[in-house]
């Protein structure tokens, strides 16, 4: 039997994700107010502390890590908003039914490869 989870529970794709965050670049200072802009933080900001909760557990099983980006919290590790939606554009528009998580962690692997 399936269950009926809400739209705001569900992982987002990146199809969805550029289109919400499309729509909010074109509506300049003016997107503070839209309602997409909550669900567009939050989708970034699930992904990115999945993301820093499985290189942690990694670590901690003696693991290799998915990928070795810069200390948390350091400017190093910070991406800017305009660098992040350029990543997610290079994904052909055939492969944009990945969800956010899968995609994040493409481009921390691809942006952060540890060595070698």
């Amino acid at each position: 039997m399936a269950m009926l989870v809400p739209a705001s529970a569900q992982a987002m794709t990146v199809e969805e994700f550029l289109v919400k965050a499309r729509a909010l670049k074109a509506k300049g200072p003016l997107a503070i107010f839209s309602s997409d802009l909550g669900p567009v933080r939050a989708e970034i900001k699930s992904v990115a502390t999945s993301y820093r909760a499985d290189l942690r557990a990694d670590r901690a099983a003696g693991r290799p890590p998915h990928s070795c980006p810069p200390p948390e919290g350091s400017e190093a590790a910070k991406i800017k908003p305009a660098d992040f939606l350029a990543e997610l554009e290079k994904i052909p528009p055939s492969q944009r039914s990945m969800s956010m998580k899968t995609a994040f962690y493409l481009i921390m692997k691809r942006r952060w490869p540890c060595p070698g």
